[in-house]
């Protein structure tokens, strides 16, 4: 199924890239949960850098490493009764996550933020976020946290929104989750405002920022009504998106944020594209991330 005739909510094969460490043992609970409430397979992936094989007994050597390491992850999500699927592959790490993905149809990828350091082998941090950047179906990205809590289940769940296509393309995840979980769900339009503290507005648009903001918002609540979904909370603000949305998570306990990786260009505002690479880096909760079909 390609990516433009997929359902972003309907999780039924989910991808978790492991390379052993803590971030991406977390990674594994989050699809674990995940898989149990959509009855999905796990694909239990991690990737033998290509760049680290100099000889064939070292490539023999990180595929036995790596095959020890996905069953050790399969066998302990086989006993909680999810179903898996073990997969090795050579190639570079973000270029190997995607091809997994493409292979197996994947519905989501969940990766940890921050992965192994140093020369031997690495899936997560800047892999992520290429990863990212690139990836056809959403990406639940997860970090350690400092109390050493997980945010699932999920009560509160938050799509910022700027009425752009690619803030849409959250929608439809966000109001599914939020229904399988039984969460609220919250709406966040940020209207941008420049230094001096004024709104910012593109030029010839008819469209002014609060009245966009407003019906961002509607969209939303009309998207969720039609899904036979609880009602939906709605904000406005004003300020620099990135930091409207963490504190909007820190004052509203937000568990999980969705959002789009592509939103309106320019100078009036944003919310997606770098803005939610910066969540992804910062967010003290999971952010998915959702690329509009092509």
């Amino acid at each position: 199924m390609g990516a433009a005739s997929k359902r972003y909510g309907m999780f039924d094969t989910i991808l978790v890239p492991v390379d052993g460490s803590e971030c991406s043992d977390l990674a594994v609970d989050y699809a674990a949960d995940l898989a149990r409430r959509y009855d999905a397979t796990v694909y239990v992936a991690t990737v033998i850098d290509v760049r680290l094989i100099a000889t064939a007994p070292q490539y023999d050597h990180l595929r036995s490493e790596a095959t020890a390491l996905v069953d050790s992850v399969a066998n302990r999500l086989e006993a909680s009764g999810v179903a898996t699927t073990n997969v090795v592959r050579t190639a570079k790490p973000y270029q190997g996550v995607l091809m997994v993905a493409e292979d197996y149809d994947a519905d989501l990828i969940i990766m940890g933020t921050h992965g192994r350091s140093g020369v031997d082998r690495y899936l997560l941090g800047s892999v992520t976020e290429r990863v990212i950047r690139r990836s056809d179906v959403p990406v639940l990205t997860v970090r350690t946290r400092d109390d050493g809590n997980v945010s699932f289940p999920y009560d509160d769940v938050l799509v910022p929104t700027d009425g752009s296509d690619g803030a849409e393309a959250a929608y439809e995840p966000a109001i599914a989750l939020a229904t399988a979980y039984d969460a609220m769900l919250h709406a966040l339009s940020v209207i941008e405002t420049n230094a001096l503290g004024l709104e910012t507005a593109p030029k010839g648009n008819d469209e002014g920022p609060d009245e966009a903001a407003r019906m961002a918002l509607e969209e939303v609540e009309a998207n969720a009504s039609q899904a036979s979904a609880a009602d939906v909370v709605t904000e406005i603000t004003f300020g620099s998106p990135h930091e409207e949305i963490r504190s909007y998570v820190r004052e509203h306990d937000i568990d999980l944020v969705v959002m789009g990786t592509h939103g309106r260009s320019g100078l009036p505002r944003y919310l997606l594209g770098s803005v939610a690479e910066k969540l992804v880096r910062t967010a003290s909760v999971p952010v998915m991330t959702v690329r509009k079909p092509s």
